[in-house]
């Protein structure tokens, strides 16, 4: 029984009753109506709600599409060698033929009509599901972006809220860049240190070079990381951690930051 449901199920019969199979494969679903009779009742059923599917989408046939196929029988009409006795039985019997092929005409391009109609609806319904979709990708990347911005503005306020944490250092420009400036902010305490991009006011770096932070420890330059200076940059930036310091520095360095900072390329300094 199961088998037999799956075969239902897989359309073969809606195929046989439309007449869109091949003759080999016709003569598969043949056998299976014979060897299970329910199998006929099942296209009982199909034939029934394509009729009723019909009729509820049929549509009158366009006048000029009706008059020139009614045209093209009568011709073809005309044209058979064999000669038609006038006998009204006969006659009534041909116009029977005649209105019925027509209207099987009719119905067939009224179907194809519908499906028409329905794939064009389906594709619509896909295109605003994509269109959907999309904008839910952009209101969520929106909602990612605020969030990120939420956490920096926190944390920014956690910073300058606790200055018995944190000490503010103002790093000051160098003669290699008189006007720029940067807030760098300290705790020993938890061996923190973060630069503040809200604050940095420097000559955007190009992508071969970039900024590198140094603390002087003990009289001794120690890294602390590199950033990038951008236009579009802000929040609290989180270095590498360090226990205590007396000043900080920024050197313009190689991309990925060098080993000992290039003094000739010192940019910003400040003390504690």
């Amino acid at each position: 029984m199961e088998d037999l449901k799956t075969y239902i199920e897989s359309g073969v019969l809606e195929l046989y009753v439309l007449g869109d199979l091949t003759v080999s494969e016709r003569h598969e679903v043949e056998l299976m109506l014979e060897k299970h009779p329910a199998l006929r009742e099942e296209i009982v059923e199909i034939e029934k709600s394509l009729q009723k599917y019909s009729e509820a989408h049929a549509e009158e046939a366009p006048e000029h599409l009706r008059s020139k196929i009614l045209d093209r029988l009568e011709i073809a009409d005309e044209e058979k060698d064999t000669p038609v006795v006038p006998i009204a039985k006969s006659g009534n019997k041909n116009d029977f033929f005649k209105y019925a092929f027509a209207a099987s005409i009719a119905l067939l391009l009224i179907s194809l009509i519908a499906i028409i109609n329905l794939s064009s609806q389906l594709r619509e319904s896909n295109n605003q599901i994509a269109i959907l979709r999309e904008s839910n990708q952009k209101f969520s990347s929106r909602v990612n972006y605020v969030e990120g911005q939420l956490d920096e503005a926190r944390q920014s306020l956690k910073i300058f809220h606790n200055p018995e944490q944190y000490k503010l250092v103002n790093l000051k420009g160098t003669q290699n860049a008189p006007s720029a400036s940067m807030m760098v902010a300290f705790s020993a305490e938890k061996e923190e240190v973060m630069i503040d991009l809200a604050s940095l006011k420097m000559p955007a770096n190009d992508a071969e070079h970039q900024y590198q932070l140094w603390a002087l420890v003990d009289g001794k330059p120690v890294d602390l990381g590199v950033f990038d200076a951008k236009t579009d940059t802000s929040g609290m930036v989180k270095m590498k951690s360090i226990k205590a310091a007396q000043a900080f520095a920024v050197t313009l360095e190689p991309k990925g930051g060098s080993v000992t900072p290039t003094m000739e390329q010192m940019m910003l300094m400040g003390s504690i």
